[in-house]
């Protein structure tokens, strides 16, 4: 069993992403926002909430979609959280020799994150096995699975967008997936958590200093309203300067390290495993306030034929504290 090549990954992670052009497109057009109203009069103070992963909460499932074994999982967002067709994040662990069975959506879409380790993959009957760090799109209408061939735990995550918001379908097709034929290179597109390939982008939305940057799956590789999967490496003292979208909605999931999360004039501290999401007209921005690099991963989702305004509110965040009023825990 040999896993993906790299240049395999290097490719289709430069056909899949388009670079880092949108991004610091924003940076550079939102610059000159004008000074916002009021605090009241556009900007949400709903208070957020958010998601964090612990395992004392993961709950079994046994066989899940007809797969090998028991895995643990939680539900670190749902689906009423959210006013685009975002249906679930979920996130667990795949125990040694378990997975989740091959089977397929019709109405929806998911991608399939592991952190660590390595997984084994399929999508549409073909298995590639593949590194940590990997993802993988499972369009609507494409069989998929995942197994853990290995002695060790994989870190698991999956989130869930659907074409009519709240709709689940799911038909499972028997194959736990334990005896798939392992192909190499990849015959289907995946992405990476890889820094090497993130780019420079400075003065995000209004926020300080440079950070690292690469959108890895954008809009033509969604057939539901899914809008973009983007990595961010923020270095300390750095930020995603405080914005806020009017028909879009963005989870900002930390991946490793720390810092400051401030949504609707809330700001809380946050850590590797926490979901933050940000809906529509929330307000909202992250900081790295520690020592070490904020891995973020931001997934988005768009309302159907929307065209997406953003605000930047001029605040790069650097100078928030911790608020005595706390966001609600999912």
């Amino acid at each position: 069993m040999r896993l993906a090549n790299n240049a395999l990954l290097l490719f289709l992670a430069l056909a899949v992403t388009g670079g880092a052009i949108g991004f610091a497109q924003q940076a550079a057009e939102k610059s000159a926002v004008a000074t916002p109203p009021a605090v009241g009069a556009t900007e949400t103070r709903n208070r957020p909430v958010f998601g964090r992963t612990d395992p004392a909460k993961f709950k079994d499932a046994p066989k899940a979609h007809g797969g090998a074994g028991t895995f643990r999982y939680m539900e670190l967002l749902s689906g009423d959280v959210f006013k685009t067709n975002i249906l679930f994040v979920h996130r667990g662990v795949i125990p040694p020799h378990v997975g989740i069975g091959e089977h397929i959506h019709r109405n929806m879409e998911e991608m399939f994150f592991v952190f660590d380790g390595r997984a084994q993959f399929t999508v549409n009957g073909h298995t590639a096995e593949l590194p940590g760090r990997s993802m993988v799109l499972c369009s609507a209408g494409s069989s998929h699975g995942i197994y853990n061939d290995t002695d060790q735990d994989v870190q698991w995550m999956n989130v869930g967008v659907g074409m009519v918001k709240g709709k689940y379908d799911n038909i499972d097709y028997g194959d736990d997936l334990s005896k798939a034929v392992v192909e190499s290179p990849a015959p289907f597109l995946w992405g990476n958590l890889d820094r090497i390939l993130l780019n420079p982008v400075s003065g995000a939305h209004g926020g300080a200093g440079t950070l690292l940057f690469r959108r890895i799956w954008s809009k033509p590789a969604f057939k539901t309203p899914w809008y973009f999967v983007d990595h961010c490496l923020l270095p300390p003292g750095t930020s995603i300067g405080y914005h806020q979208h009017n028909s879009i909605e963005e989870i900002y999931y930390i991946v490793e390290g720390s810092g400051l999360s401030t949504v609707n004039g809330l700001t809380f501290a946050v850590k590797a495993g926490d979901a933050i999401p940000c809906t529509v007209t929330d307000s909202h921005g992250i900081f790295n306030n520690s020592k070490e690099n904020l891995e973020v991963m931001v997934v988005c989702a768009q309302y159907p034929q929307a065209t997406d305004t953003d605000r930047n509110w001029g605040d790069d965040l650097s100078k928030r504290q911790i608020t005595k009023e706390t966001p609600i825990m999912k």
